[in-house]
């Protein structure tokens, strides 16, 4: 048991500054458990304190643990089951009573001792020993017993003690003085017994020698012993004395306790109250504000909007657990719901009351607005219903369901009001456009022929894209760009003067300020109404969403737009940007079909005017993206340039279309055609409309299309010419192109340009070639004839000697043109040239002049052959270049 002991103390108490006073090994009573050992401790630290532990061997080796601690003033009564007989069983009652068997009646005897002794020594608390035997408790009656247990010396009177130094010294130099005791223990066994006997009688001696001093030293220890005895008298009267001043500070302790403890709950229960008072108190101003206060004025609308904010942040209050189970927190939520209620009842109804009084006060004015191309202003409607912001974001934060219904009663209302303006807005437009009065809807100023209006009546389009103003004799077709039929007699519009009538002029001027007047009033309507509902109904509009982006716009040509528009509102919205445009949607949903008709008007008035609503259209749509592309404004305008692109793209069909439908006169000649003249002139228009314009790419393309229907419609229409040589017609159409191009200088239009030139001078040489022919014809026979003899091999200075091409023959044939006949040939052909050309071109000079270039080359060419062939013969011609270059001349200022 000692090892045992020494081993707990080492492994397990040392480490915890304890020391080990007594142990018992146990077993739980009633069960077949391995043992353990309850150890009564002391801590080396003051205040000491007392414990009994118990500690059992671990499962996984052969060292101890700590399992279960108790402090002994928790120990309550200790029951040794017999005070008589003895017996290993005991109890001890802490928490619960534990019921241990020991291994022994002696060691339960002794712990059992040595409790009672702590108890005594640092508790003095009443613990009760029952059946107990008197004899374990007045072990401790004695000092030296009491001292033992006081000064913790119990481990003196172990058995066991370890050597210390110098007792190792002395064993080993009496070890080493024995060598044999290695080899016979007996013997040094007895040499070592025969020493201490010795030892034993010298000290026998010596103590008998001093007995004088021993009896004087026994004298002393009762002495002092008696001294300690009164010490320990006073020590404990002291203890008892402070006893009672310990329990009464305990219970000062105690009551102190209790008085703190009821001074933090007070603290804590008046936060609890002013958390409640401060967070869930509405001022009764506000109160009398949410039942009564003027919704008309501003000062009541501000009273109104501080009371609903004071309202949401008591009813917002985050409350502690358990605040929502006070009678008095739910009947202050009732009060609020009910406040809530009653203001949002009164709020939404004067809501609704303001739109419809300022819809009414908006209509009175609309009457001014009816004869001007003007849209009402709004602002002021905006101005005085945007006070009530801040109130219509406290309504959708608190019930969103009348939120919800004010929002559909404004658009409701909105819809009509602003269909009305809207209307009639359109209604003045088109009345500007057309020159009609508001009770005569007939357009005064297009008179058309029947068939014509008619045509315009089937088909909004009707009206092809050929300018007027360019007609022939060739083409006497009767649609006028413009509605007003220009004079057949007109002359055609030459190389320098390539734009339209003034009145065509006057007119698409007229309509493209009126157009641009149009988009400019419903552009800044539709965004201060978008940025008013943001505001208004507190919805955020600016944020990144793809609307209808112009490259968009240039991929539609012929493919449907879906329309993600709808009649009404959906319940729900994805978004509040998808709520912004969904309610722009509705209030102004009339926009775009009287955008369409509009447009539909100006281009059933002049399909060119398509060209200027392309313009426009497209710098608005430009603007609206850049303020906001996903605005219903840029969705509409980029849906509405759809249309006028189609309308655009079909005016270019049209023209296209009448090329390939131009019938030529068999009876005269066909000069410059008119969808040539007609290209010039829309290409002149449309230079000046495109100018720095957004769109160019879609006239660019247009121009390809168009040049190369002129290209196809030009050689069509040579190949079918009876009347006028094809090489003329070619010559003097593709010479006005070139001209019209290099004027316009249109870069998309470059290779045409060169293409368009070089149809020009090839045909312009076919012609000169062909109708100058063979003026000298003899002479042209002959020199065939020696030339065919020199590629035969014969040489060129011996021709002459051939009997056909001898010098005789020679000058035989010179005689036959002498200088008159030469003009006279030259006259004739001047007359012919004159009959196919046409006077609008003017190239009558400039084809002369090629003929007379092409006339001299054949004659250098006759005199070449004559010096090579007939060297030295002095045969000449009967006219020299210069007779060429005087006739060639006086004919042309003869005519």
């Amino acid at each position: 048991m000692t090892a045992i002991k020494h081993a707990l103390q080492r492994d397990i108490f040392t480490p915890n500054d304890e020391r080990l006073l007594s142990i018992v090994n146990v077993c739980k009573a009633g069960k077949k458990k391995r043992n353990c050992f309850l150890c009564a401790t002391v801590t080396t630290e003051r205040p000491v304190q007392v414990n009994v532990v118990k500690v059992k061997k671990s499962d996984k080796g052969d060292f101890y643990k700590r399992q279960t601690a108790w402090a002994l003033r928790d120990l309550a009564v200790v029951d040794a089951k017999d005070a008589v007989k003895e017996s290993p069983e005991f109890d001890l009652h802490f928490d619960k009573v534990y019921k241990w068997v020991a291994s022994s009646t002696v060691e339960k005897n002794t712990f059992i001792s040595c409790i009672w002794k702590l108890n005594q020594r640092y508790l003095r608390k009443k613990i009760d020993f029952i059946n107990v035997s008197s004899q374990l408790l007045e072990e401790s009656v004695p000092s030296g017993e009491n001292q033992s247990v006081a000064g913790g010396d119990e481990e003196a009177v172990d058995e066991y003690q370890e050597l210390n130094a110098r007792e190792e010294q002395d064993i080993e130099i009496m070890m080493e003085g024995c060598e044999y005791a290695i080899a016979n223990a007996e013997a040094f066994a007895e040499k070592l017994s025969r020493e201490l006997q010795v030892l034993d009688g010298a000290n026998i001696q010596s103590i008998m020698a001093s007995e004088k001093q021993v009896n004087i030293l026994m004298k002393l220890l009762d002495e002092a012993l008696k001294e300690v005895d009164q010490i320990e008298l006073k020590l404990s009267s002291y203890e008892e004395m402070l006893q009672s001043v310990k329990e009464q500070m305990d219970q000062i302790s105690e009551s102190n306790h209790l008085i703190h403890l009821s001074n933090t709950n007070n603290v804590k229960l008046l936060s609890e109250i002013e958390f409640l008072v401060n967070h869930m108190d509405l001022a009764k101003g506000h109160i009398k504000a949410l039942q009564e206060g003027d919704l008309t004025s501003s000062r009541g609308i501000e009273a109104c909007t501080n009371a609903a904010d004071a309202l949401l942040q008591c009813m917002n209050v985050a409350l502690r657990p358990g605040h929502d189970m006070l009678h008095a927190v739910k009947q202050q939520q009732q009060r609020f719901s009910d406040l809530r209620e009653q203001f949002a009842r009164r709020l939404a109804s004067h809501l609704n009351s303001v739109f419809v009084q300022q819809g009414h006060d908006q209509s009175s004015t609309l009457a001014q607005h009816s004869a001007e191309l003007t849209l009402p202003n709004h602002h002021p409607f905006h101005r005085d219903l945007l006070r009530y912001a801040k109130l219509m974001e406290w309504l959708k934060n608190t019930d969103y369901g009348k939120y919800e219904g004010l929002t559909k009663n404004y658009m409701d209302y909105l819809s009509r009001l602003y269909e009305r303006e809207i209307k009639d807005f359109f209604e003045v437009a088109k009345i500007k456009m057309t020159g009609t009065t508001r009770e005569g809807k007939k357009f005064a100023t297009l008179p058309r022929k029947e068939s014509a209006v008619k045509q315009e009546t089937e088909s909004l389009h009707g009206s092809s894209g050929k300018l007027t103003g360019s007609t022939s004799s060739l083409n006497k077709l009767s649609v006028q760009s413009s509605g007003n039929r220009r004079s057949q007699s007109s002359s055609l519009l030459d190389m320098g003067n390539m734009s339209a009538s003034d009145l065509d002029v006057a007119d698409r001027t007229k309509f493209d300020k009126i157009f641009e007047q149009v988009l400019s009033e419903l552009e800044p309507l539709c965004l201060a109404e978008q940025d008013f509902i943001s505001k208004f109904f507190k919805l955020q509009q600016h944020q990144s969403t793809s609307g209808t982006t112009m490259n968009e716009v240039e991929e539609m040509d012929g493919v449907a737009l879906s329309r993600s528009h709808t009649s009404a509102v959906p319940q729900t919205v994805s978004s509040e940007k998808d709520m912004i445009r969904q309610m722009m949607t509705k209030i102004f949903r009339c926009i775009e079909p009287e955008l369409n008709n509009l447009i539909a008007l100006g281009d059933k008035i002049d399909s060119f005017n398509s060209l200027y609503m392309l313009v426009k259209m497209s710098h608005h749509v430009w603007t609206a993206q850049n303020v906001d592309p996903a605005s219903f404004l840029s969705t509409t305008l980029g849906n509405v340039l759809v249309t006028v692109k189609r309308n655009f793209d079909k005016c270019i069909s049209n023209q296209m279309k009448q090329m390939d439908e131009v019938k030529i006169s068999k009876k005269s000649k066909v000069g410059i055609l008119p969808f040539v003249a007609e290209f010039e002139e829309f290409a002149a228009l449309a230079e000046s409309i495109f100018k720095n314009a957004e769109r160019r790419g879609d006239l660019d393309k247009a121009y390809i299309k168009l040049i190369r229907a002129v290209f196809d419609s030009v050689e069509k229409v040579a190949n079918e010419s009876q009347k006028t040589p094809r090489d003329v017609v070619m010559m003097e159409n593709f010479h006005h192109i070139f001209a019209t191009l290099s004027r316009l200088k249109i870069s998309c239009l470059e290779a045409e340009k060169k293409e368009a030139k070089q149809k020009y001078t090839d045909h312009l040489q076919s012609y000169v070639i062909y109708s100058l022919g063979q003026p000298l014809e003899k002479l042209n026979h002959f020199f065939e004839g020696v030339e065919a003899r020199v590629a035969q091999g014969i040489r060129e200075e011996e021709v002459s000697y051939q009997l056909a091409f001898n010098k005789q023959e020679l000058r035989k044939v010179i005689k036959e043109y002498p200088g008159k006949e030469v003009k006279k040939g030259l006259d004739n052909l001047y007359k012919k040239v004159d009959k196919h050309l046409c006077e609008e071109e003017n190239l009558l000079q400039v084809v002369w002049h090629s003929m007379q270039d092409e006339f001299i080359r054949q004659y250098k060419h006759f005199e070449g052959l004559i010096a090579r062939c007939y060297p030295g013969s002095g045969i000449t011609m009967e006219f020299t270049i210069q007779d060429i270059l005087d006739y060639c001349s006086s004919i042309a200022q003869s005519h």
